[in-house]
């Protein structure tokens, strides 16, 4: 069935959690450049690639991140060690003469339909942020992925004067796993599914 081994497998998906709490481990800069250069494989609609992702690491802008964030989540982008901002480019088009020369109908298109831009650079930008996840965990590392923040004040106070929009929040380091919740469970095949 899968090349992978079950141990991958587990690391990825199956025993891979949501962390909230984490240990006082940083995480380096070649660590997350190697993140990038995992995730930014992953497909994207004619090779759009438009998510853009903000690492925040130090502590002036985890203040300023902190700030946008609901009550409930301060303390978790406190404690972790990096939290990503996953954004997406409204005009990730104007990056299609490199990523994607053949497509020049397809960037003309979405240049000329704000509405169709947006919302193919939002949904392949959410699957960026997938593939961000992913490629966190096989790199060892656990994830946080969240809501609950102002994203009108996330992009006044990072992406102003650019055409960045924020779209979810992701902290990534080594989680507390004695502070994890008994993991709750999915929907089965038959309730989530249809072979037709």
């Amino acid at each position: 069935m899968s090349n992978l081994s079950t141990e991958a497998l587990e690391q990825l998906f199956t025993k891979a959690r949501t962390h909230r709490a984490w240990l006082p481990e940083t995480v380096s800069d070649e660590t997350l450049h190697t993140l990038y250069e995992l995730l930014k494989w992953g497909p994207t609609s004619s090779n759009t690639g438009p998510a853009r992702f903000i690492f925040v690491k130090s502590k002036e802008e985890k203040a300023r991140l902190i700030s946008c964030v609901a009550p409930g989540n301060v303390g978790k982008v406190q404690a972790a060690p990096v939290t990503v901002i996953v954004a997406y480019d409204e005009r990730f088009y104007d990056q299609l003469a490199k990523l994607s020369p053949r497509a020049t109908a397809y960037r003309d298109m979405l240049a000329g339909d704000k509405a169709f831009a947006d919302e193919t650079g939002f949904r392949n930008g959410t699957l960026q942020g997938g593939y961000l996840i992913l490629a966190a965990r096989a790199l060892d590392l656990d994830c946080g992925p969240m809501s609950g923040f102002d994203n009108a004040k996330v992009d006044e106070m990072f992406f102003k004067g650019t055409s960045w929009k924020s779209n979810f929040l992701c902290n990534l380091g080594h989680g507390d796993a004695a502070k994890l919740h008994p993991r709750e469970p999915r929907l089965d095949f038959n309730e989530a599914c249809k072979i037709i």
